[in-house]
């Protein structure tokens, strides 16, 4: 019998401008039921969120401005947050990429 994958949430951020992980990014992962779980980026700019969540809406936003101004860098966005949906028994990887100017964000594996 074959096993139910769990419902996973993770994301990678880089800094385009520099090509570098962005690491010690703050971010948060707002669940349908209004919750929050909170991370930050490690040295490669990832995050894997850690036990399943929850089917439907989540927001992932990341807190930008802050993570600029710790390097003395301006930047247009004081955050980014990009909405999705999750499906159960699917992992869901929410990339991006970030300069100070523009971000691009995609669904990777």
């Amino acid at each position: 019998m074959t096993q139910p994958h769990p419902t996973t949430v993770s994301t990678h951020v880089l800094d385009a401008a520099l090509g570098r992980p962005a690491a010690g990014l703050d971010l948060i992962l707002v669940l349908p039921d209004d919750s929050g779980r909170t991370a930050t980026t490690d040295a490669d700019g990832r995050v894997r969120f850690e036990g399943e969540v929850l089917p439907g809406p989540h927001i992932l936003t990341f807190a930008t401005g802050p993570w600029f101004a710790e390097q003395d860098r301006e930047t247009f966005f004081p955050e980014v947050s990009v909405g999705f949906t999750v499906t159960e028994g699917e992992h869901h990887h929410v990339a991006l990429l970030l300069s100070p100017f523009s971000y691009t964000t995609y669904r990777g594996s």
